[in-house]
């Protein structure tokens, strides 16, 4: 769950993911980004929402995103042919190619090292409900509506 009020702009969501899944600290290894929109005075961490009806996992020609038990898309890296098409896909962008593989948020693996490592508590590790899915679309809309179709 992201509460974008509470971001304090530190990055540590950033560095922390692109140390647990790259073993460097690099924001171009992270899943997640964190965006700052000067006209608000505000700054969002941005990450996969884990789409109930994931585009990345639709658009694979060799199915190699796919849903695990607990509900989270994965990447199945030795099935993926690196085309990309995953990251065209992403409604919010947060899909990336690292040179070698294409990479988007796993969630840890159940235990993601941004909500815990998080300052302010902008991010929060919480199980998936119906109202948070609704919460989640509301929010993606009221950035819509205040950025433009680019968020």
């Amino acid at each position: 769950m992201l509460k974008p009020e509470k971001c304090i702009s530190c990055r540590t969501c950033e560095l922390i993911c692109s140390f647990t899944r790259a073993e460097e600290f690099s924001p171009q290894l992270s899943a997640v980004s964190v965006i700052h929109y000067d006209k608000a005075m505000i700054s969002v961490p941005i990450m996969c929402t884990q789409c109930e009806d994931a585009p990345c996992m639709r658009v694979c020609p060799v199915q190699a995103i796919y849903e695990n038990e607990d509900g989270t898309k994965i990447i199945d890296y030795k099935k993926c042919i690196g085309c990309k098409m995953c990251i065209s896909a992403c409604p919010l962008g947060n899909m990336a190619f690292d040179g070698k593989a294409v990479f988007k948020c796993d969630l840890c693996g159940g235990d993601p090292q941004c909500a815990r490592f998080c300052p302010s508590g902008a991010i929060e590790y919480k199980e998936a409900n119906p109202s948070s899915l609704v919460k989640r679309k509301d929010l993606a809309e009221k950035f819509k509506e205040v950025f433009g179709e680019e968020v």
